[in-house]
């Protein structure tokens, strides 16, 4: 409404400078035009404080401010040259704003409107009702640039509400495409594992955009990419190693990509994972400005071969969201790896160690099972560091960590628990199993191939043979351990407890 009345204010302003700065041209003086104007002006004031006073009845005044609207420009053109007014344009002005301000549907109102003022304003002028300024109404018979100008009131209402049109419904486009961009954020926002991310991304963008099938392979720290996320039929398949031509096309341009098809000798990883893939968008993630690996998407054949440079530009904007996400969740993955594993050795440090015994013990409480802790102690270890040097220790220590770790299963846990020493926990495993798998690792020290002839004493303790909570086991365990070491080194032993109870311990050489 302020746009209307700002509007209204404009066409009197122009109708009395043209009379004012160009009377000979517009055919009209000033004093012509300054009566009606003032009464508009006021008459158009006095209806806006109607509209914003009575609540009830603001619609009926807003449509009647439209009909005098028309009434001042139909008296305006008449007074200026009528069908040849060079002040027209401001009917045609006066369509468009109310068209766009509005709605379609009361531009064409307001055209209709224009369009029986001009007949009326016409035929009162070949009725010799009002003075006969126009040639045309003089002669009572239209011409063509009456025709034309009734005509041009409709077209400009249509092309308006047309292009009008076009625009609010890119706008509405817009507007859906910038929602899902949000909740994509949202969800990112609580997510932390990388996979969840990759995920995210590529199922937020297929839903928002239609996209059928998709794959996002990345890889942290520029590494081999590995597949994230997949999305399309049947399981996703496995995919080969290396990085595809159009990966490094996409991170060279640093932009989104379009791929006519993929080529299975270039692109072997991208080909394996989305086999006859046509219509390929490929958008690349990059994060700290380090390319991380990219999002590969294909739309249907239906929607055309073309797609809409819209689609392109939001596809560009979910991955740079999601690439900071994706980048973020390695960051917390390595900050929790570091706090979980021994820096030196790479396995599991005390604390991980002590949390998931804890966890295994409880688990094994519930379930009726047995778990094992086996302890192991690098034999005159100082000894390797006096004669050696103490980074033929650190590497002696990193190969017993890493021979420990090979010679687990995937759910035990090996961890450094101080210095030389080290321990294994054994889920499902019972005291006569311990012998077995404690005697196996030990061995396996000593005959991996370590820059130093190496030998191990170990202590195993099962739960709830030996004891009935975490402190307890390693402590058992612990006992068997030295029980070893007193015993002559190299060689594994079993404890004797019974629950809380201390005993002896039974050697195995």
């Amino acid at each position: 409404m302020g746009y209307l009345q700002a509007l209204r204010v404009g066409l009197a302003v122009v109708a009395l400078a043209s009379a004012l700065f160009a009377s000979q041209v517009v055919g009209a003086s000033l004093a012509d035009l300054t009566l009606f104007t003032a009464g508009y002006l006021l008459l158009s004031a006095t209806a806006e404080g109607l509209r914003r006073a009575g609540r009830g009845r603001g619609l009926a005044v807003v449509g009647g401010m439209l009909l005098i609207d028309g009434i001042y420009l139909a008296w305006v053109t008449y007074v200026t040259g009528g069908s040849d007014s060079p002040l027209q344009f401001l009917l045609y002005l006066h369509l468009i704003a109310v068209t766009l301000l509005a709605a379609y549907r009361t531009g064409l109102k307001i055209a209709l409107w224009h369009s029986l003022l001009f007949f009326v304003v016409f035929y009162a002028q070949a009725a010799r009702l009002l003075e006969p300024i126009d040639e045309a109404a003089a002669d009572g018979a239209l011409n063509t640039r009456s025709i034309f100008t009734v005509a041009g009131f409709f077209v400009f209402a249509l092309g308006t509400a047309a292009f009008s049109s076009i625009n609010e419904r890119e706008l509405r486009r817009r507007k859906v495409d910038l929602e899902a961009l949000t909740e994509m954020a949202k969800g990112l926002e609580q997510e932390s594992d990388p996979r969840g991310v990759a995920q995210s991304l590529l199922d937020n963008v297929a839903e928002a955009f239609g996209f059928q099938r998709g794959v996002v392979v990345a890889a942290p720290d520029g590494g081999d990419p590995s597949l994230m996320a997949f999305r399309g039929p049947g399981e996703a398949p496995e995919a080969k190693a290396g990085i595809d031509d159009v990966m490094q096309r996409a991170w060279d341009a640093r932009a989104t990509i379009l791929v006519k098809q993929l080529d299975p000798d270039g692109d072997p990883r991208l080909s394996a994972l989305m086999p006859f893939a046509r219509n390929l968008v490929v958008a690349p993630l990059f994060a700290e400005g380090q390319p991380l690996g990219v999002l590969s998407l294909e739309y249907t054949p239906g929607t055309g071969p073309r797609i809409e440079r819209r689609v392109v530009d939001m596809v560009s904007q979910f991955s740079a969201h999601a690439s900071l996400a994706l980048r973020n969740a390695w960051l917390g993955e390595q900050v929790q790896k570091m706090a979980d594993t021994d820096a030196l050795t790479g396995i599991s440090n005390r604390r991980t160690f002590e949390a998931v015994l804890e966890r295994e013990v409880s688990r094994a409480a519930r379930s009726g099972e047995q778990v094992t802790l086996v302890m192991f102690d690098i034999d005159h270890f100082k000894s390797i560091n006096d004669t050696h040097g103490h980074q033929m220790g650190d590497t002696v220590l990193k190969k017993v960590a890493r021979t420990l770790a090979e010679g687990c299963r995937d759910f035990d846990v090996p961890a450094r628990y101080g210095g030389e020493e080290f321990v294994v926990i054994l889920p499902a495993c019972s005291s006569k199993e311990s012998l077995v798998v404690a005697e196996r690792l030990r061995r396996s020290l000593g005959e991996a191939d370590n820059p130093v002839p190496v030998t191990a004493s170990a202590g195993a303790a099962t739960f709830p043979t030996h004891a009935v909570d975490p402190q307890r086991l390693i402590a058992a365990a612990d006992e068997a351990l030295y029980e070893s070491k007193r015993a002559g080194r190299d060689r594994v032993t079993r404890s004797r407890r019974r629950g809380a109870s201390a005993g002896k311990a039974m050697a195995v050489e």
